[in-house]
């Protein structure tokens, strides 16, 4: 089973930036879906960014240019870089873990991470 641990979150001021880390085990480093899932308060979960074994990466819109997805397999680790917060930003990050990297590839990948991921328990990001 695929176990994620998120670190790295915190109070930030608008504009700053935070990078988040997720140590993850149990997952095939040869095919893997790796990414983050995102829940606001009094807003529906968005997926944020996916990251396939290939390191093909997407993101939503409102994060595009902002936020950069990471894995470094030597640490078994994903990591988000998030840059030029806004107070829109603030919200509960969760890893999330698909089956293998062809969830990774075609449309609606996000989507995918939100039906089918295995989260873990989140680190909170609070932009104010």
């Amino acid at each position: 089973d695929v176990q994620l641990v998120e670190s790295g979150g915190g109070s930030v001021q608008p504009g700053g930036s935070l990078k988040l880390s997720c140590s993850a085990t149990g997952y095939n480093y040869r095919s893997y879906c790796l990414g983050w899932v995102r829940q606001g308060p009094g807003k529906e979960r968005e997926a944020v960014a996916a990251i396939g074994s290939d390191a093909s990466a997407i993101y939503a819109d409102s994060v595009k240019g902002r936020f950069t997805i990471s894995m470094d397999n030597t640490k078994n680790t994903l990591y988000l870089e998030m840059g030029s917060l806004k107070s829109e930003d603030t919200a509960m990050y969760c890893c999330a873990a698909l089956p293998s990297a062809g969830y990774c590839q075609g449309g609606d990948v996000g989507q995918r991470l939100l039906d089918y991921g295995e989260l873990g328990q989140g680190t909170q990001v609070t932009v104010s």
